[in-house]
């Protein structure tokens, strides 16, 4: 019987069995650190990579990641996710579920594409390992893309001409390649695929914020689905900034357009 009961527990304490956090009465350890030593000593950004990765950033992949999430953090009411969330902020549910109504929105088409890019970027260094040079890799993996879907994930936007946050993300990792806190593989791919997309072209094809995005998660070193994962850590600050604007406004029921403007009418 007492051999019964200790299967029980055991299997009881194994069925979440984790290596992040480690609770007990008065104990609180998060990979192995105590909280209180989290909380007087690290930020906020390099505990995050800590819990999801169990990696500590040096002071450079720190500023890199920290460009990427306010990059991220977000782009207007006209993004969809916002705009879910402000109109579920009008309908009298709470904060945590306007939140949650953008950040479900997040899916493979808004949100998803700089998990996407980063695949896309990666089968190229995995090409230009096997032997190919940059140029003939980039042109192979984006035709296959191509091949596949007239929208190539991290290029292009349907607002910006240029979006502004490309630059600065490109001037730090070029700045940490050349201090040598990152391989610069993943930028020269990203670089490349850009250069390759717009040969010839009047109308550039802009590299845009997943894209970029892309680029600086490649060479910390995360995978391809925690790159959606922290943009969208990244993208719940703005949605929960939105959704407490709309929620304090007073406004109630608010639509996806305003009740002057009807929606065409298609049928007979």
């Amino acid at each position: 019987m007492n051999d019964e009961v200790g299967e029980i527990k055991r299997q009881m304490s194994n069925w979440w069995a984790t290596s992040i956090s480690n609770i007990s009465p008065g104990v609180i350890k998060l990979r192995g650190h105590d909280i209180p030593e989290l909380m007087n000593d690290w930020d906020f950004l390099s505990v995050v990579t800590l819990m999801v990765m169990d990696k500590q950033l040096n002071p450079m992949e720190r500023q890199l990641l920290n460009m990427a999430f306010i990059a991220s953090v977000d782009h207007g009411p006209q993004a969809p996710s916002i705009a879910a969330a402000r109109m579920a902020a009008t309908c009298g549910v709470g904060l945590n579920n306007a939140v949650a109504t953008g950040v479900n929105l997040l899916g493979d088409t808004h949100g998803g594409a700089g998990q996407q890019c980063l695949e896309l970027y990666l089968q190229v260094e995995s090409l230009r390992e096997s032997g190919s040079d940059l140029t003939q890799a980039t042109k192979q993996i984006v035709n296959q893309w191509r091949a596949k879907s007239k929208y190539l994930p991290g290029f292009g936007h349907r607002f910006h001409p240029k979006d502004p946050r490309r630059d600065p993300i490109v001037a730090l990792l070029e700045k940490a390649r050349d201090q040598g806190a990152i391989s610069g593989k993943i930028l020269d791919a990203g670089l490349a695929i850009e250069t390759y997309i717009n040969v010839g072209r009047t109308k550039q094809i802009p590299m845009n914020i997943d894209g970029a995005t892309a680029m600086i998660y490649g060479e910390l070193g995360f995978p391809p689905k925690l790159a959606r994962g922290l943009f969208v850590l990244a993208r719940s600050v703005g949605i929960l900034a939105h959704s407490y604007e709309e929620m304090e406004s007073g406004s109630r029921i608010k639509g996806p357009m305003p009740t002057s403007i009807l929606p065409t009418y298609l049928g007979r």
